[in-house]
């Protein structure tokens, strides 16, 4: 999405290397996808679907 839009930044973080953002953000397995800085979340590998539904409750 990043590489489609300015709208969205992506970042990927190794998790074993930045433990403080592991703990941060709660992260308790990969991929795990934060939005907006933690407002929403989606955990594991989803349909493209599911990730654009919590986008979308994330921003309404």
């Amino acid at each position: 999405m990043a590489m489609e839009s300015d709208m969205v930044e992506a970042e990927m973080v190794e998790t074993s290397e930045f433990m403080e953002l592991v703990h941060q953000f709660g992260v308790s397995g990969v991929p795990d996808t934060s939005i907006n800085h933690g407002a929403g979340r989606v955990v594991g590998a989803v349909p493209e679907e599911h990730l654009l539904a919590e986008i979308q409750r994330v921003v309404a």
